[in-house]
């Protein structure tokens, strides 16, 4: 990003993010959990599914599954048939019951607190580590791009890459290190309420409206 094209990005994110905190002063992850290991199977189990439906999902699971070593001992087929509904199940259960066995053995039954340790474990990319690390640790080392935001960040011109962790490099470019936790539950909820993935008029988007002034 050259530096006449960064400096405009900036003017237009500082656009973004104060109408961001009108709407939405108080964001946060919407996923239930009660601990970092169940944060992190919540995350899992969202790829490609709602968090609507995680949180159905979880709300059965994590009774059944209290603790780590529920998982570790946990069969396969039984974990799958428990998170069927969430979509991509064999997946999601393997990388769930590979890291809890990782946990476990190399971490001691906690879950790693670092970028570098959480993108060793098998189903977290950095959305998911970024997730993890903000809500369980309160360390923020970059934004997660997950669909909502990747979709703003290009609507808005935040960034015309694809990929997201291009997207999420261009991000922290451009938005303040203490405003990136919270952005990325901005840009969520701005997604889910007012600019949605389907066909609409984006010109009566608050943000649209804001950015012309």
């Amino acid at each position: 990003m050259e530096k006449k094209d960064l400096e405009k990005k900036k003017r237009r994110a500082e656009v973004v993010l104060k109408e961001l905190k009108r709407l939405y002063p108080h964001a946060k992850i919407v996923l239930n959990y009660k601990n970092p290991w169940e944060l992190l199977v919540a995350v899992i189990l969202s790829a490609q599914c709602t968090d609507k439906k995680v949180n159905e999902v979880t709300a059965k699971l994590f009774k059944k599954y209290k603790t780590l070593d529920d998982y570790v001992r946990a069969k396969p087929e039984e974990l799958e048939k428990d998170i069927y509904s969430t979509g991509f199940y064999r997946a999601k259960a393997k990388n769930i019951l590979s890291t809890a066995k990782i946990v476990k053995e190399k971490y001691k039954g906690r879950v790693p607190d670092t970028m570098e340790e959480l993108l060793t474990l098998p189903g977290v990319a950095r959305k998911t580590a970024n997730i993890v690390l903000g809500n369980a640790y309160k360390k923020y080392v970059g934004m997660a791009v997950d669909t909502h935001v990747k979709r703003l960040a290009n609507i808005l011109g935040l960034s015309s890459q694809k990929d997201p962790n291009k997207i999420e490099q261009d991000l922290i470019k451009i938005i303040p290190q203490k405003e990136w936790f919270i952005t990325t539950y901005r840009l969520i909820s701005y997604g889910r309420e007012y600019c949605v993935a389907k066909r609409h008029n984006h010109e009566s988007c608050p943000l649209s409206l804001v950015l012309k002034s």
